[in-house]
């Protein structure tokens, strides 16, 4: 059975739900109104932006395109990634260290599906492609802010027991291990819940779109152990090269702790 078709009055009701939420902001003082409409607003130009890219990009047999559509991906995931934290580090360094990260992980986690249990015909074709290291690039890019921000806030605030560590003798590294294992707990905290809840709380989307699709439900469920399984083996990735490479650009070769690096 066919997934029904969305229609412009189905979209006009889903605009009177977006301004509801709104309005009840308003109404409790919770003061996000105007963040809810222009992320509903920029939400549906991205899509139906995206929408009409892919529908091009899908029709012609070019990895050029492809890979394209996916760096334009990963440029806007290094920027959220790196645009949520309350302390940073210089705009070079900050940005480098989300991108790298992102890209990593994402780009072993890929590469791992489609070179095992998924295997697209033809390889790395953009149908397969792009959904499928978008997903992932979303979710690792996920990971590597929560790291960034964890790690940030944990250093500047411990300052003085990572320093007196540092005068103990301790590796840089290792005097940052506490932080580091902090950073990468919260990381997969989302990813954790997501794997634990999905089949008794919640059918995750890509589960759901594969049923709504006419897919069987046992292929569904094994396509997403798949894929939840590629996930969270990105998003440690990812989130294990950005703790490591920040708290590399937070110190030097002497072992000194270098917050001013960071602001």
């Amino acid at each position: 059975m066919a997934p029904a078709l969305i229609t412009p009055f189905d979209l006009a009701i889903a605009a009177c739900l977006i301004l509801a939420c709104a309005l009840a902001s308003q109404i409790l003082a919770l003061k996000t109104g105007r963040s809810i409409v222009i992320a509903a607003l920029r939400m549906s130009v991205q899509l139906l932006l995206i929408g009409n890219v892919l529908l091009f990009v899908f029709g012609q047999t070019s990895l050029f395109l492809t890979f394209a559509v996916l760096a334009v991906i990963l440029c806007a995931g290094t920027f959220e990634a790196g645009n949520r934290q309350t302390s940073r580090m210089t705009p070079r360094w900050h940005y480098g260290i989300a991108g790298a990260s992102i890209l990593f992980g994402a780009a072993l986690a890929t590469s791992m599906g489609f070179l095992t249990s998924l295997r697209p015909h033809p390889l790395f074709a953009a149908r397969a492609t792009i959904p499928m290291a978008g997903l992932i690039i979303g979710n690792v890019m996920n990971a590597t802010s929560l790291t960034l921000n964890s790690l940030l806030t944990s250093v500047t605030r411990d300052r003085s027991a990572i320093e007196a560590r540092i005068l103990l003798g301790a590796t840089r590294l290792k005097a940052l291990e506490d932080p580091i294992r902090k950073a990468l707990r919260t990381a997969l905290i989302p990813t954790l819940n997501q794997m634990s809840a999905a089949g008794l709380v919640t059918l995750p989307g890509i589960m759901t779109g594969q049923l709504l699709a006419g897919m069987s439900p046992v292929a569904a469920s094994r396509y997403q152990i798949v894929l939840m399984s590629l996930v969270i083996f990105g998003n440690l990735a990812g989130a294990t090269l950005a703790a490591v490479l920040t708290c590399l650009h937070l110190t030097d070769e002497r072992g000194r702790l270098r917050l001013e690096r960071a602001r």
